[in-house]
């Protein structure tokens, strides 16, 4: 409970117990926003409140208090959670994607609004055709992931990948926007300052193949645990699970994948 003074009465503050996600959720945007503030970019941070394993009323408290936007990690739970979330959510997908299950997420999230972890020029083919089939009038916005920490539990391509996966993407793709890259942190979901460097070059060296701004290109790095870092050393995006909607309970969610998630 927060103490506040109102004239000569004191008045209690009870949203924190009463609406946790909610109280959580304006929190770390105020530290979002302070980070931006330090590095010069105010109001050009999204924040990706990342809801695997959270149950749809935990979700629907976030949405009632203005949130938008949320990451699922598992094909399966996405699925079955869109059709029970309002139709203006905006969807992104931050874990592992299969090519056999792309279908899949195109086709069951009509508000897909990303996939961030394009891995391979395979899967970002099988996306391009599969958004083609939708008929879209815009391109799926996607985001190239990056192994920076070159830990062989993660996904992504190696940083000397980035240029070729990311230039198929932005030349043989037409269905699909390269958006950016993707970095997600070490064992403990932190990462060091040259897991963002690194994923700032590789924006860099691509940015320059392609010959546009670097700017024009987001990076989406930063979790719960080093979310103000990583705004502070430009991303763009940052995706927040534990510390909005607290800790997770993970028989709650599917067989643990082979390779460290996107999560928090």
């Amino acid at each position: 409970l927060s103490l506040m003074l109102s004239g000569n009465r004191v008045v209690f503050s009870v949203m924190a117990a009463e609406r946790p996600v909610a109280a959580a959720l304006q929190d770390v945007l105020t530290r979002i926003g302070q980070a931006a503030l330090r590095s010069q970019r105010p109001g050009m941070v999204r924040l990706v409140a990342v809801s695997k394993t959270k149950p749809v009323p935990a979700l629907l408290e976030a949405y009632e208090a203005g949130h938008r936007v949320f990451g699922e990690n598992y094909v399966q739970e996405l699925l079955d959670k869109v059709p029970q979330m309002p139709s203006d959510i905006q969807w992104h997908f931050i874990g592992h994607l299969q090519s056999n299950k792309v279908k899949a997420v195109v086709e069951g999230v009509p508000n897909l609004a990303m996939v961030e972890t394009v891995d391979s020029t395979k899967l970002a083919d099988k996306l391009n055709k599969a958004w083609e089939a939708m008929r879209k009038t815009a391109p799926l916005p996607i985001l190239v992931q990056v192994n920076t920490s070159g830990e062989e539990s993660k996904y992504g391509v190696e940083p000397s990948d980035c240029v070729p996966v990311a230039v198929h993407v932005a030349r043989k793709c037409p269905h699909l926007r390269l958006a950016g890259f993707m970095t997600i942190g070490q064992q403990d979901y932190t990462s060091r300052p040259e897991n963002f460097t690194t994923l700032a070059k590789c924006r860099d060296d691509v940015a320059a193949e392609l010959g546009m701004q670097p700017d024009q290109l987001e990076l989406s790095m930063g979790m719960s645990g080093d979310f103000e870092q990583a705004v502070e050393m430009g991303s763009n995006n940052v995706r927040i699970g534990s510390t909005i909607f607290g800790a997770r309970d993970y028989s709650l969610k599917p067989a643990i994948p082979k390779k460290a998630e996107p999560s928090s």
